[in-house]
């Protein structure tokens, strides 16, 4: 099968400012996440759900989101990354604005599965933008190293103003949040977004998109349910039978498929594959750590969700500074693989260092874990953006973004499927009749086994990143091209 045809596309004017709206497009998703759980305990007393029901209006955001990467990425290329990018933010805004206004916990949940798909359709897309945008080198590297840096501080502010907006104006007020910020993104999107040369028209692989979205919505919607009621419940283990024959099924149709959504030789390519296995390790790390120590710091230090949302502030803006600004100089300098290693390794000891939480213990004793930790997310996941994408052709822009998209949204359900999994498994009651001391005791006891599994997990994407391969192509636009973007 011929690969991708290079295309060329006219000099794109207002570089910067196009960064920034792709920055919006991330910034949405990001603040989306953190300020809605911050907002989930008011909208349980608000509809009078229970836990298993009410954790859907975050449940149901993240399977639509994961499970339509793929499909609106390979869309992108085929039918232009700015046509679905604009549909997509127009979805997104709207079912924020109903949403808001969802008058039942079904409906809520339903805007919420309409707000997964738009920002899967605006986030694969702004960054197959983003790849077209900024060459490989030290230009991409810093361009990663800003989006980082702006993402992280926006998990953190989302957190601190889903809090504040909650408790001023209550819990509608965080879906109502998005839509101005949406609106004012497709207008300056509208304007600035070059038309450009549209997709490769190829046609798109139907049978393909519709086997890895059912096979990817099954597997998160599986893990979603791990966490909650355990790897062993038949509404954990049916639907991730389900997933997995959908999924290999998807191989199945990939390599009989004349314009494939996923080449199977894109996979194999220098480090792609690696590098996607170390996204879902990292992820997997971070989403099931921040959990926990969440639910530690609430539950059983007694920290309000203000209160424990300005503790991690210090590894927040670490994260912030050293991500936005210091990951990219370890890049050019060091290369993605050195850096992985290193990134890697901080965050395994960071995680093994939290295993000193207790029952009556300290956020100081924890502090220098948690910043250990945060130096290494902080560098490693611009680097394994860097390696995911590394060597992408024209016209691939699409697919290395939904590849690797998926890869982190697969990431936290994993992370938080295995680690509270393992926590439930070691929460071990002391003897005799148990009271609200050896209730605590059983969890922070099985938190520790878990953090202690999360150390295990750091060390797997050490021995992966071992295995990793710089990879430079031998395509792209000469030196003295001026830069491009997919449209």
């Amino acid at each position: 099968m011929e690969g991708p045809r290079p295309r060329s596309a006219p000099a794109v004017p207002h570089v910067r400012l196009i960064f920034i709206l792709i920055i919006a497009a991330f910034f949405m998703d990001v603040i989306d996440a953190s300020i809605v759980q911050i907002a989930l305990p008011t909208i349980e007393k608000d509809f009078v759900a229970p836990l298993a029901d009410y954790q859907w209006v975050y449940g149901a955001y993240a399977i639509t989101l994961a499970g339509f990467l793929m499909l609106m990425g390979r869309a992108g290329d085929t039918y232009g990354q700015r046509k679905i990018f604009l549909v997509g933010l127009a979805i997104f805004t709207i079912s924020s604005f109903a949403g808001g206004l969802a008058p039942s916990l079904l409906s809520l949940i339903a805007a919420r599965a309409a707000q997964g798909v738009g920002a899967a359709m605006t986030t694969v897309t702004a960054f197959a933008i983003f790849i077209e945008l900024f060459p490989e080198g030290p230009e991409r590297n810093r361009a990663f190293g800003i989006l980082t840096g702006v993402l992280s501080g926006g998990f953190i502010a989302g957190t601190i103003i889903g809090g504040s907006l909650t408790f001023v104006f209550g819990w509608r007020s965080v879906m109502f949040v998005n839509v101005p910020i949406g609106i004012a993104t497709l207008v300056f999107c509208q304007r600035l977004l070059p038309t450009g040369v549209p997709g490769n028209m190829q046609r798109l692989d139907i049978p393909g998109a519709t086997a890895v979205t059912i096979g990817t919505i099954l597997l998160v919607y599986a893990l979603t349910n791990a966490a909650v009621i355990g790897l062993t419940s038949e509404l954990t283990v049916v639907p991730l039978g389900l997933s997995l024959i959908a999924l290999l099924g998807f191989l199945v149709i990939e390599t009989k498929s004349k314009s494939p959504l996923m080449p199977l030789e894109f996979i194999k390519r220098g480090s792609v594959l690696t590098a996607n296995a170390i996204a879902l390790v990292l992820t997997s790390v971070v989403g099931g750590i921040a959990f926990i120590m969440t639910i530690y710091f609430q539950n059983i230090l007694g920290y309000s969700a203000i209160g424990a949302s300005l503790l991690i502030l210090p590894p927040g803006l670490l994260w912030f500074f050293v991500g936005g600004w210091g990951a990219s100089r370890i890049l050019n300098r060091l290369g993605a693989k050195r850096t992985l290693l290193i990134s890697s390794a901080l965050m395994a000891v960071g995680t093994a260092m939290l295993t000193l939480m207790s029952v009556n213990g300290s956020y100081f004793v924890l502090l220098p874990g948690l910043m250990v930790w945060a130096l290494g997310a902080s560098i490693g996941f611009p680097a394994v953006n860097i390696a995911a994408i590394a060597g992408t052709k024209p016209g691939e822009e699409g697919l290395a973004s939904g590849v690797v998209n998926t890869s982190f949204r697969v990431g936290f359900p994993i992370g938080l499927a295995i680690l509270l999994s393992v926590a439930g498994a070691f929460d071990h009651l002391p003897a005799g009749a148990p009271n609200v001391a050896s209730i605590a005791e059983g969890v922070v006891a099985g938190f520790r086994v878990a953090l202690a599994t999360g150390a295990l997990l750091g060390a797997v994407a050490f021995l992966l990143a071992l295995r990793l391969k710089d990879v430079k192509p031998q395509w792209g636009p000469p030196a003295d091209e001026p830069k491009s973007v997919v449209a």
